[in-house]
């Protein structure tokens, strides 16, 4: 098995008694199937275990790579799915986007996000949204999340919207490399990929969270 399994919600110790995984914090758990190095076989694997759409901005464009990926699985059903890509910009030198589908109390993307709560709460749908993608060839409005557990403010941007009946999150470092979000950003779904799976570039440094 090349991914391992993590709480989706923290980076505390699980335990793995049959099949049946328990976080030290948050108690009995689907766990967070992650690689150690992103690669196209562990990809693969990611794939394979996953109903649920996982998200990539495509085309990348050039210099710009996968760094990490994963999803929440267990008892036959996937809660939710992630990716990170990175490159870099002129203005924002090293850039980190991290994209992640998950179905409501999940918590992936709070933990990706540094969030306080499980779901992106009441900020959505709340006055005008901030950016618009496309998912899968739908228009999807997100809305600016508060992160209020970083520090520092600049570190990162945050927006969620409602795709499909899931929470969709995007988590940008830093925070002014949101500017690369001004156009209508495209998101495909590789599960549905043939060919192109071949071109996707792997590499880069895996994200913080």
């Amino acid at each position: 098995m090349v991914l391992a399994a993590s709480c989706p919600r923290c980076t505390s110790t699980i335990t793995d008694a049959g099949g049946l995984y328990a976080c030290s914090v948050h108690g009995s758990i689907h766990p967070l199937w992650r690689p150690e190095v992103a690669d196209y076989d562990t990809f693969a694997e990611l794939v394979s275990r996953s109903d649920l759409p996982t998200y990539l901005p495509w085309p990348m464009s050039p210099g710009w790579s996968i760094s990490d990926f994963g999803c929440v699985a267990g008892e036959g059903k996937t809660s939710a799915t992630v990716t990170t890509t990175v490159g870099t910009s002129d203005l924002d030198g090293p850039v980190e986007v991290t994209v992640i589908s998950e179905d409501p109390g999940v918590g992936l993307g709070a933990r990706c996000a540094g969030t306080a709560y499980d779901d992106p709460g009441e900020q959505i749908g709340v006055g005008p949204h901030a950016i618009n993608v496309r998912a899968a060839g739908h228009s999807v409005r997100m809305w600016a999340v508060d992160s209020s557990l970083e520090d520092d403010l600049l570190a990162k941007a945050v927006f969620a919207g409602e795709a499909d009946g899931r929470w969709l999150w995007l988590v940008i470092r830093p925070a002014s490399a949101a500017l690369l979000l001004r156009d209508e950003w495209l998101l495909a779904d590789v599960t549905g990929f043939g060919p192109e799976a071949l071109e996707m570039p792997f590499g880069g440094t895996k994200p913080g969270w």
